[in-house]
Order: C-alpha cells, then structure tokens, then sequence
C-alpha cells in the first residue's frame, strides 16, 4: 500500500544543516499522522517530530527550536530540517506514517552523521 523512501542523510559538521526527504509512493489512504523518529547505536528509538493532517506539529524537547517538520502534499513528501547539528544527533533517521496512534509503515532509515 505504502513505501517509504528516505534520503537526505550524511555526514555534516557541527553547526551545520541537513535537509531530510521522505516520500511516499504510490496513492496513500488512511495516513493522518507522519512521525520522524531515530535511533543511535546502543539507544532506544526516539520519536523526535510529528506532524498530523491538520498541520499541527510536534517536537522532542532535545530537538525543538532546531528542526522543522513539514510536507508537501502534491509530492507526498514529508522533510525534516535540521539545523544546528550537534554530535549528539547522530543517528539513523527513520519516516513512519501512522493512522491516529497506530504505526503502519516505516521508511528504511538514513544514516546522519555530526562529526568534526
């Protein structure tokens, strides 16, 4: 029904900006929640941004004033803007598209990498 594809990782200094895609192919149904979540080795999953079908968006505190979540609905794409990097937000990166509170599809993943 949906695959996600996401690209966009690498590696940046600190301070720096990445800017991450995640599109959808094919026709969607039944998707009103689009989550950003991550994972750095040894950690548990995050979840680090949200943002549902009426625009409201939702930020980790570790995150917020630093990345932006949006999309672009012609494209079926959802982007987070990250800026402002730190070491700390190294990880992979994961899309996931959910119905209401229930996870239904994930991305492959993106590697980010914050290093000097």
């Amino acid at each position: 029904q949906v695959q996600l594809v996401e690209s966009g990782g690498g590696l940046v200094q600190p301070g720096g900006s990445l800017r991450l895609s995640c599109a959808a192919s094919g026709t969607i149904f039944g998707i009103n929640r689009m989550n950003w979540y991550r994972q750095a080795p040894e950690k548990e999953r995050e979840l680090v941004a949200t943002i549902t079908s009426g625009g409201s968006t939702i930020y980790a505190d570790s995150v917020k004033g630093r990345f932006t979540i949006s999309r672009d609905n012609d494209k079926n794409t959802v982007y987070l803007q990250m800026n402002n990097l730190k070491p700390e937000d190294t990880a992979v990166y994961y899309c996931n598209a959910a119905t209401g509170l229930t996870p239904r599809y994930w991305g492959q993943g993106t590697q980010v990498t914050v290093s000097s």
